[in-house]
């Protein structure tokens, strides 16, 4: 039987850490400030942003939600995320995906500075995510990091689950989890393997993983015949079923052979949140010259 790695748990040790460290710059005279933005009324959307919100308010982070209808220009997004990039009251910056089809979703992440580009996603910290060899000189760089599969290396480590080494199977090519959780885990000496929908053979490759990194968005789409005995499971999937929420993975077939595996929900997600957190504090300390 599976040891349950709990994201709810680790994320409330990120969280405990980071309201003293919110404390000490606002004794400094530091107000850490996240901007978000919401275009249009997809409720999956309003219930992430409503928790991030929630959490900035928990932890002492100034939340300033900006919300646009759905019908809303791409000239009048940029504009608004071009006011943001020059408030210097405002330190990270989050445009919550998916957009309506009219606009240009890169075009919208690119138009955030990298300096506050909390989710990590602009091109400019991806390249050089890319460009790093190993955790020593990402941490040396003081970069954002991707939030979801930052949190998945957090929540491995602080699992005391060995990356160093291990083999490590990626079933999904994401420029959001897949090619950065790929590049996370190479950096902490992984061996690295993705998988995607041409791969021939799937349940063979993911049978040779220590650690398996499910993130396809297909519900149960990993069954216990594809996972060998004492794998580790880190599912990031979140699918609607009439039944409830399920990750892609099978989790009450899987957990009977895993070493350990994360639930959904309450295993990915609030890390995702956490590291948010964490990213629009440095960005805080970066911003204002606070060490």
């Amino acid at each position: 039987m599976a040891t349950i790695i709990s994201g709810t748990e680790t994320s409330k040790k990120i969280q405990a850490e980071l309201k003293e460290e919110v404390t000490q710059l606002l004794a400094k005279g530091v107000k850490p400030c996240l901007a978000t933005i919401l275009v249009g009324e997809d409720e999956a959307s309003k219930v992430y942003v409503g928790q991030k919100v929630k959490t900035c308010e928990r932890l002492g982070i100034i939340s300033m939600h900006n919300k646009l209808p759905v019908n809303v220009q791409e000239p009048e997004l940029l504009n608004l995320i071009d006011r943001l990039n020059k408030d210097k009251n405002v330190h990270g910056i989050l445009c919550q995906l998916p957009l309506p089809k009219h606009i240009n979703a890169d075009k919208v992440l690119l138009a955030i500075s990298p300096d506050k580009d909390v989710d990590g996603f602009h091109l400019l910290n991806m390249g050089k995510l890319l460009s790093k060899k190993n955790m020593k000189e990402i941490e040396q760089e003081g970069m954002y990091l991707p939030c979801t599969p930052h949190g998945i290396i957090q929540l491995l480590k602080r699992s005391n689950i060995n990356i160093n080494g291990a083999e490590a199977v990626i079933v999904g090519r994401s420029n959001i989890v897949g090619k950065p959780a790929a590049l996370l885990l190479m950096a902490e000496n992984a061996t690295v393997t993705i998988c995607h929908s041409n791969t021939k053979d799937i349940g063979e490759v993911c049978r040779r993983a220590d650690i398996l990194v499910a993130a396809i968005g297909k519900p149960k789409f990993v069954t216990a015949d594809m996972v060998k005995d004492g794998v580790v499971v880190i599912d990031v999937g979140v699918n609607r079923l009439p039944e409830g929420l399920c990750g892609d993975v099978d989790f009450e077939a899987i957990k009977e052979k895993a070493k350990a595996i994360t639930p959904v929900p309450g295993g990915v997600g609030p890390m995702t949140i956490a590291m948010l957190m964490v990213n629009t504090v440095k960005a805080a300390r970066k911003l204002s010259g606070v060490k």
